[in-house]
């Protein structure tokens, strides 16, 4: 049965999604069907706590949902831009340089292995481009980008959702509405168990290159 006024902010991914009673990886539930429309009720950290059609809800990994497109805006309000690749662009570039300064200094003689290592230490660079596409590695998030020249979204993620904060309202305006069938899906206790952050290794890939894969749009 469908929730009256349901309106999904979000579908799951193609490949399904990985979801949980509470955001507490020793609460694994049933996993959401690929491309299912969802609503976002909180956010906490990374995790989502998200409400399906039917009522019931989960807490999942936010930052591999994919989001619906909205309406268009009224006339009178301004164009809104997506998210600009070139900062991210920016920031690679100038971590390329770094890179190379330190190779040049290497090779001139005046930087030996040992001041070398620290001069590179922590630094980490990521970008392939294919035609009209990119991917780029974002250091300070942990995570690829996509974009295709008009626009940037989450290709993959190389970390499990991280609690940061206390949930919070995705829309503060409209109040969370509770769930109707998943008996644990309400927020977990305050934060005291060291372990909530992550979900079970269990449950998500030992490989830290991408926990999942949300395609690009306009492909397959």
């Amino acid at each position: 049965m469908t929730t009256p006024d349901f309106r999904p902010t979000h579908v799951v991914p193609q490949d399904g999604l990985p979801a949980w009673e509470a955001p507490d990886p020793a609460r694994p539930t049933v996993p959401l069907d690929p491309l299912l429309p969802v609503r976002l009720v909180a956010r906490r950290g990374d995790w989502a706590h998200i409400m399906c059609a039917n009522g019931w809800s989960a807490w999942v990994d936010g930052r591999l949902l994919v989001t619906v497109p909205q309406g268009p805006p009224d006339h009178e309000d301004p164009p809104v831009r997506t998210a600009d690749a070139r900062p991210l662009l920016a920031r690679a570039d100038q971590a390329l340089a770094r890179y190379r300064a330190a190779v040049e200094e290497l090779a001139d003689g005046r930087l030996d292995g040992e001041s070398f290592r620290g001069r590179t230490q922590g630094l980490r660079i990521g970008v392939v481009v294919d035609g009209e596409s990119v991917w780029l590695y974002d250091s300070e998030h942990g995570r690829w980008e996509y974009a295709d020249g008009s626009g940037l979204s989450t290709y993959a993620a190389d970390a499990a959702p991280m609690t940061s904060q206390p949930a919070q309202p995705a829309q503060p305006a409209e109040p969370a509405e509770p769930a109707a069938s998943a008996e644990g899906a309400a927020p977990a206790e305050p934060d005291g168990a060291s372990e909530s952050a992550r979900p079970a290794e269990s449950a998500r890939p030992t490989d830290r290159t991408a926990t999942r894969v949300v395609a690009p749009k306009g492909e397959p």
